[in-house]
């Protein structure tokens, strides 16, 4: 983030940042401390760039909020609101709090099977991009618009390189398809204008984060929407389409006509945390035809006079979709079943230091009654 200037955050006000009533009511308590708001820009571990109404600062994270924090998903995150007590002799602040989240798009940490990793807070919408390129994935789309959906966040599908796709019209078809009633936009970072269509979604006051593989053209597609090179790109490798890590930490833009984007690293997996009503949303193709199968309960396997898989049958439904709903299920029931499993031996553990705590106390009492 650059020094702050007439350009910068310094003459930026508070609502241009994202501010509204849903962050005013539960500050209310900090301000009566003489805490002020200030938005993440950029989450460096315990020190952050802050955006506020006095200027761009460095902060620090009170310690009190570390020792109260169970691990480092619990730290601000870029996008949060916090509440901070600003320096009085440098542009420097301590924070103190971390705000409610309006909304929160979180994944399974890669790798950690019980661990949650939160991405980027307080989110309007939620630019999808995806690479029209011999990576382009129907299934991948409808495991980020799940976990797009578990966010709280409105998504917009973006199918972006347009101009080495054979067939434009049947890879939009097949996104309309698995995703009603979703905006869709066709890009092209190498047209003039090619990403105008984009401008619409943002606001004053409006935050859209970029989410995607690595590869898609997020970070082109910010430079096309700032009208100048600031974010570093490369080229994918040619031989399969897949891209390397040109961002490498997450990050919000503050946009010349007043809306904000985050920006993060391309994504080489993506787990759903918790997928139930997830699943819901972004299948809802599904769900609405579970409402005829025999069974409430129908798995949509084996059972007779099951509507889903007879929609199948009939080419109503596209059995990848089917599929793809399955595995997403499966995953998310492991994932359930490990997270009750490290709760039961996490109990177990307190348990058996308060049985040892309880016999050492009993048995030094004994002790000095003899």
């Amino acid at each position: 983030m650059s020094p702050p200037n007439k350009d910068s955050a310094d003459v930026v006000d508070l609502e241009t940042l994202g501010w509204g009533d849903w962050f005013a009511k539960p500050f209310r308590p900090h301000a009566a401390e003489g805490l002020r708001p200030a938005r993440v820009a950029i989450p460096h571990n315990y020190l952050y760039q802050l955006y506020t109404a006095q200027g761009e600062l460095m902060g620090e994270a009170a310690g009190r909020l570390r020792h109260q924090t169970e691990s480092a998903d619990g730290m601000p995150i870029v996008g949060d609101w916090v509440a901070i007590r600003p320096s009085e002799t440098e542009r420097k602040a301590t924070i103190e709090a971390i705000l409610p989240r309006l909304s929160c798009f979180s994944r399974k940490a890669a790798g950690e099977p019980t661990r949650r990793q939160f991405v980027a807070a307080n989110i309007d919408t939620v630019f999808l991009v995806c690479g029209l390129d011999d990576d382009f994935n129907l299934r991948r789309i409808e495991r980020y618009l799940a976990a797009i959906g578990d966010s709280g966040a409105t998504a917009v599908i973006v199918l972006n390189k347009a101009d080495v796709c054979p067939d434009v019209d049947a890879a939009r078809s097949a996104t309309a398809a698995l995703a009603p009633g979703t905006p869709i936009h066709v890009t092209s970072c190498l047209e003039d204008g090619g990403t105008d269509a984009l401008e619409a979604h943002l606001s004053r006051g409006k935050t859209v984060a970029l989410l995607g593989s690595s590869g898609v053209g997020k970070s082109t597609i910010i430079n096309r929407l700032l009208g100048t090179d600031r974010q570093r790109t490369c080229e994918v490798r040619g031989r399969d389409s897949r891209g390397r890590h040109t961002t490498t930490q997450r990050e919000l833009i503050l946009m010349p006509n007043s809306g904000l984007l985050i920006d993060t690293p391309g994504m080489r997996e993506l787990q759903l945390w918790d997928n139930t009503d997830a699943l819901t949303d972004a299948f809802e193709d599904i769900d609405t035809l579970a409402a005829e199968c025999r069974f409430r309960d129908c798995a949509h396997e084996r059972e007779p006079v099951c509507a889903v898989r007879a929609a199948v049958d009939d080419g109503r439904l596209a059995a990848s979709r089917l599929d793809n709903y399955h595995r997403l299920q499966r995953e998310g029931d492991l994932l359930r079943r490990r997270r009750d499993e490290l709760a039961r031996l996490e109990e177990q553990r307190r348990v058996t230091i308060a049985h040892r705590a309880m016999r050492a106390l009993r048995h030094n009492r004994l002790r000095d009654e003899k």
